[in-house]
């Protein structure tokens, strides 16, 4: 059963992170560190810790540069 940290984590994941909208520009137009301070912002106002989403999916940076590039990956597929 997944933690509510973790169900904050794949909630904020999907609605927050999106491949680049711009025709042929090279990875995602959002910044990671951004998108990681408002993560940690968002989950603080749900009471859930920084630690607590790291205990889950590991450092928070990575994780979303990680999806950043599977969703810029798939949208790339996508226009093929």
């Amino acid at each position: 059963m997944p933690t509510k940290a973790r169900e904050y984590v794949d909630f904020w994941i999907e609605n927050s992170v999106h491949a680049a909208e711009q025709y042929g520009t090279p990875g995602a137009s959002q910044n990671v560190k951004e998108l990681v301070d408002r993560l940690v912002d968002g989950a603080r106002g749900q009471g859930i810790t920084r630690e607590a989403m790291e205990s889950e999916v590991g450092n928070l940076a990575e994780y979303i540069k990680a999806k950043l590039g599977a969703a810029n990956q798939d949208e790339k597929d996508r226009r093929k």
